[in-house]
C-alpha cells in the first residue's frame, strides 16, 4: 500500500509501542475466552492462521505474490507477528492454568 492509497508510511515508535501493545492484549484476550469456551488450546493459533491467509488472499489483486508481500511494511509484520504472539501466549496461559488444577478453564 502506497501513500496515495491512504497509508502512511511513516510511523511514529510511539504508535508503534501503543499498536504492538494493543494487538498483544486483543489477540491475547480472544484466545484466551476462545480456549475457555471451546477447551482447545491450538485451535486459536490455526484461526489466526486462516485470518492472515485470509487478509492476503482476500487484498491479492495481481501480479507477483513476492511482490504483493514485498508492499507490506516492517510494522505490518510486526503488528502481525505481535498478534500471534498474543494467540500463542493466551494458550500457553489456558494451559498452564488447567495444569494447575483450575477447573473453569
Amino acid at each position: 500500500m502506497n501513500e496515495s492509497e491512504g497509508g502512511n508510511l511513516e510511523v511514529n515508535i510511539f504508535q508503534l509501542i501503543i499498536g504492538v501493545v494493543i494487538i498483544f492484549v486483543l489477540f491475547f484476550g480472544m484466545s484466551f475466552i476462545l480456549n475457555m469456551l471451546l477447551k482447545t488450546t491450538y485451535l486459536p493459533v490455526l484461526f489466526y492462521a486462516v485470518f492472515i491467509i485470509g487478509w492476503l488472499v482476500a487484498y491479492y489483486e495481481s501480479g507477483s505474490w513476492l511482490d504483493y508481500l514485498g508492499e507490506y511494511g516492517i510494522v505490518d509484520i510486526i503488528y502481525a507477528l505481535m498478534g500471534l504472539g498474543g494467540v500463542l501466549v493466551g494458550g500457553l496461559t489456558i494451559q498452564k492454568l488447567r495444569s494447575l488444577g483450575y477447573k473453569m478453564f
